[in-house]
């Protein structure tokens, strides 16, 4: 049946959700208090977060070359990154914000451009040259990237019948309602898909390995709406209880680095293939940094988070200059991630609608780069307009260079965004409920879509990773959530 209606979108909502990662708070204890870490699990494995000195691994610091820069990547493992330019991988009596960053841009700075990328490489680490965007255009992979769209979304084979949106009896219900998804990702880019088809009514399992680190924090955020499971997909046991959350299965989101899941067995063609034996068709949506594993671009295989994206692509270049700096700096808040993430969603919404429809197995990608190449294509804002910006907005923030970090970047960021606009943060555009595996109240930005006829929004508030059992049965749900 077909409903028309108005939709409306508020902006105040898109500002806030776009900051979430640092608004999002348990008992109003956000990602920058220290005392956050105590309410949530630890599952920074490898103590990748465990420390200033090592946080600062994942940087964006000047190379031996004056005016060449470099974004080395400790991601979830500070101490392959460290040790790979000569520093030992803890530092218990380094806890000086500046001290560290002198530290480790002092190691940095023995090496060129070309020694770190190969160094990276070698040890497998997410890296990456800072690039101004022209000069990204003219690399083979930026030449590759720019050619593809947004993102894209084809058909993997289309020998099963269409399977129909499911029908509410009982008047306005949320559009992907009966639908199953299964969310094979960490941090925020990939999960904020996951998040998102929640939002709109579909049942979304987050599975996770109990042997993989991820960002403590994040999940506050990004696991709002879903069900959460362990299970390692190198163990038997493990794989069997996969394969039959599988069997029912209507969307797969894969966050990791391309090949990743198709190396445990379950690459999209299989998966398609296992579909039509079954009769119904899966939507395949993947989502990574460099973006291009279809056209075998260059970096396409290469690990890579929201800074790296930002920094190979030209986004930090362009901070920096905003900030009237002739040098890189990473953009506050994981506004790519959470860019990337809309765009994931959109193209898994294009799969489950052709899916309908049309019938078949879907494929849909982006990947952070894509999106990054996107929002540039937009342009800058006029100089009168970037001018007014840098007037209104505390001198502080400014002071910042290219070396500081991107909660440094962020905090300052915030604080200034707090000051001229207090209505982003109001109660109409903030949601709060008591998370019992979090023990406490969370508070997160509203969703920012609202469509006549149908409802937007999460029925259980968030969980940490591993938190539930790996089944589709007996799922809790609190549809009071949906007007709050």
């Amino acid at each position: 049946m077909r409903r028309e209606g108005e939709i409306r979108v508020s902006l105040e909502r898109v500002t806030s959700f776009l900051m979430s990662a640092y608004i999002t708070n348990v008992d109003g204890l956000d990602k920058c208090n220290p005392k956050t870490k105590e309410r949530i699990p630890d599952t920074d494995l490898n103590q990748a977060q465990s420390n200033l000195y090592r946080r600062l691994s994942a940087g964006l610091y000047e190379t031996r070359n004056r005016g060449e820069y470099y974004h080395i990547h400790g991601s979830l493992e500070a101490t392959k990154t460290l040790e790979m330019i000569g520093l030992p991988p803890f530092r218990p009596g380094l806890t000086d914000y500046h001290d560290c960053i002198g530290t480790i841009e002092e190691a940095v700075k023995r090496f060129s451009g070309t020694e770190l990328e190969k160094m990276n490489r070698e040890n497998r680490q997410a890296g990456v040259s800072v690039l101004t965007n022209e000069k990204y255009q003219k690399t083979a992979h930026g030449q590759v990237m720019t050619s593809l769209p947004l993102f894209t979304v084809k058909p993997l084979s289309m020998d099963t019948p269409p399977v129909p949106f499911a029908e509410s009896a009982n008047g306005p219900a949320q559009c992907l309602q009966g639908l199953r998804v299964i969310e094979l990702c960490r941090v925020i880019a990939g999960p904020t898909i996951g998040r998102s088809l929640a939002a709109h009514g579909a049942s979304v399992l987050k599975i996770t390995s109990p042997h993989l680190p991820d960002v403590p924090f994040f999940q506050l955020d990004v696991n709002t709406g879903k069900h959460t499971a362990s299970l390692h997909l190198k163990n038997a046991d493990d794989v069997q209880v996969f394969e039959s959350l599988l069997a029912t299965a209507d969307v797969i989101i894969d966050g990791y680095r391309p090949g990743v899941i198709a190396g445990l067995g379950y690459r999209p063609e299989d998966l398609a293939a296992r579909a039509a034996q079954r009769g119904k068709g899966i939507v395949y949506v993947a989502e990574d940094c460099f973006g291009g594993i279809e056209k075998d671009a260059e970096w396409a295989g290469r690990p890579g988070w929201q800074q790296i994206a930002d920094c190979v692509t030209g986004v930090a270049w362009e901070q920096g200059r905003f900030m009237g700096l002739n040098e890189p700096v990473v953009p506050p808040f994981p506004m790519s991630d959470y860019g990337t993430g809309c765009v994931g969603t959109i193209a898994a919404l294009s799969g489950i609608y052709r899916r309908a429809t049309q019938g078949g197995s879907w494929i849909c990608r982006t990947s952070l780069s894509q999106y990054n190449i996107f929002l540039q294509s937009l342009g800058a804002y006029p100089a009168d307009v970037q001018d007014r910006l840098r007037r209104e907005h505390d001198p502080y923030f400014f002071k910042l260079r290219h070396n500081d970090s991107v909660d440094e970047v962020s905090q300052r960021a915030l604080a200034s965004v707090k000051c001229l606009h207090p209505t982003l943060f109001a109660s109409r555009v903030m949601q709060s409920a008591y998370s019992e595996a979090f023990d406490g109240v969370v508070t997160w930005p509203k969703e920012p879509l609202q469509v006549d006829g149908i409802k937007i929004g999460h029925v259980r508030p968030t969980r940490p990773n591993g938190y539930d059992k790996p089944t589709w049965e007996d799922w809790e749900s609190d549809e009071t959530l949906l007007d709050a």
